[in-house]
């Protein structure tokens, strides 16, 4: 009589996934789904990459990028629901070069991801130095060995776009004319500040310059930059072993510029130029800027750069 009972009640739960299936399929279309029709949604571990996408897709895919306004997206972390929305895209493009180190740490679809580095991964830059520190609300982190700001060669950004687009023509077949088209004019666009940096350094290119921070390893190289750089934030004031260790370099490294990431605090600024060092701002632009886009925004770098030389 139990098991009788047992038996009835397991087809009774059977029968109603069963139906539960029948009648509600999942909500994330497949690959395959999305490529029939409709607009490709795709998630990127950082800003350029959302740029790059956009401009390529157009109207043709919803690019999101999740990580709020405060926090570096190379050491930010995402929730489970975040992580989820990742795991259901049709698309989901890295940055590689160890970038985003969450992704490593979860899982997510493989026959989905797109490493738009990959290419080009036998050139990553190798630091000299691991340094661990902290500041604004990621907290503590490290400077690893590896430099992963890849896009600021202008070179290794567009490779990056042709990946995207590549992924994009995988996705939409019927499309691929129409991507490479996008991918062409941001190629294009890339290319042309590519070569303004160039003329701008090629004015002087041993003048000494000094980066508030080890983000410019792809920018220096390519460009070759006679850069130094220190372990300083914007919105923090020097303490005084940085100030002592500031002296040091510049007794072998005379630079009479300071490169930052965003605007730093006048207090910094002041002091620096009691010293004979002016600041320029050179914005990495790895989350979404306070106003304009990936090209506003670098094309306003090239212009504070050429105050430099």
């Amino acid at each position: 009589m139990k098991r009788s009972l047992f038996c009835c009640l397991s087809r009774g739960f059977f029968l109603f996934w069963v139906l539960i299936a029948l009648f509600h399929p999942p909500s994330v279309a497949s690959g395959k789904e999305a490529a029939s029709g409709g607009k490709l949604n795709i998630y990127t571990v950082n800003y350029p990459l959302k740029y790059f996408a956009e401009r390529i897709a157009g109207d043709h895919a919803t690019v999101v990028f999740p990580a709020p306004a405060d926090v570096d997206p190379a050491y930010w972390m995402p929730d489970a629901g975040t992580i989820a929305d990742y795991q259901g895209a049709d698309l989901i493009l890295l940055n590689g070069a160890n970038y985003a180190k969450w992704v490593k740490k979860v899982s997510l679809p493989r026959s989905r991801m797109v490493d738009t580095s990959a290419k080009f991964r036998s050139q990553y830059i190798t630091a000299h130095e691991v340094t661990t520190h902290s500041h604004g609300p990621d907290g503590a982190h490290a400077h690893e060995s590896l430099a992963f700001t890849t896009w600021l060669d202008f070179d290794f950004a567009a490779r990056q776009a042709k990946a995207i687009a590549k992924a994009l023509g995988r996705k939409k077949p019927k499309l691929r004319e129409t991507f490479q088209m996008n991918y062409e004019a941001l190629h294009k666009d890339l290319m042309a500040l590519d070569g303004e940096i160039k003329a701008v350094v090629s004015k002087n290119s041993t003048l000494p310059l000094l980066a508030s921070h080890p983000v410019y390893d792809y920018l220096s190289r390519r460009y070759g930059l006679n850069l130094r750089s220190v372990h300083w934030e914007p919105d923090e004031i020097p303490g005084t072993g940085q100030w002592i260790e500031l002296q040091s370099i510049l007794k072998h490294h005379p630079a009479r510029w300071m490169i930052w990431e965003a605007e730093p605090f006048q207090e910094s600024v002041k002091r620096l130029e009691s010293m004979g060092v002016n600041s320029l701002v050179f914005n990495p632009c790895g989350n979404v800027p306070d106003n304009g886009d990936f090209l506003m925004v670098m094309r306003k770098n090239v212009d504070n750069l050429r105050l430099a030389f």
